[in-house]
């Protein structure tokens, strides 16, 4: 689909009252939702991603704490991880209030909608690639994530 159609009828949904429109061109397929939750003059600001702070190491003078004290590494989830496939908002619902598309032991068939990510303004289903139950939801609701981010783990 074209830039140029894409972006006006992102602007006729934004000028009308219509809260969403569908639009499927050939292969490709444009959902548009306009969103209720900030209002239209807000803005929001989130902190940049990857910037990570460090404190400077304290001089010890005794000897180092033992190796046991260490973290243990984080144990690798079992069964297939579903990745996020865009950089985005996580939800996990279609609307605030409306229940969750799956929770944790709900079994789930290949093509099943598991949650939307938010992309530009942009509302994308990320469907389950497998069959199987949901055994982890890694996300919170409201969550940025990045690209090929963990988000559930289906046993």
């Amino acid at each position: 689909m074209d830039l140029r159609k894409l972006k006006t009828l992102i602007d006729l949904v934004a000028e009308s009252d219509i809260a969403e429109l569908e639009v499927t061109e050939g292969e490709s397929k444009v959902r548009i939702v306009k969103s209720s939750a900030i209002p239209q003059n807000q803005m929001m600001v989130m902190p940049p991603q990857g910037v990570q702070h460090y404190a400077a190491p304290a001089v010890q003078a005794a000897a180092p704490a033992p190796a046991a004290a260490a973290p243990a590494p984080a144990a690798e989830p079992t069964g297939h991880v579903v990745k996020s496939p865009m950089v985005g908002t996580f939800y996990r619902s279609s609307a605030p209030g409306a229940p969750a598309f799956v929770e944790v032991g709900h079994n789930i068939k290949e093509g099943d909608t598991l949650c939307i990510i938010e992309a530009m303004k942009l509302l994308n289903e990320i469907d389950a690639d497998v069959s199987g139950v949901v055994t982890k939801i890694l996300v919170e609701n409201g969550q940025p994530v990045e690209f090929g981010q963990p988000l559930f783990v289906i046993g």
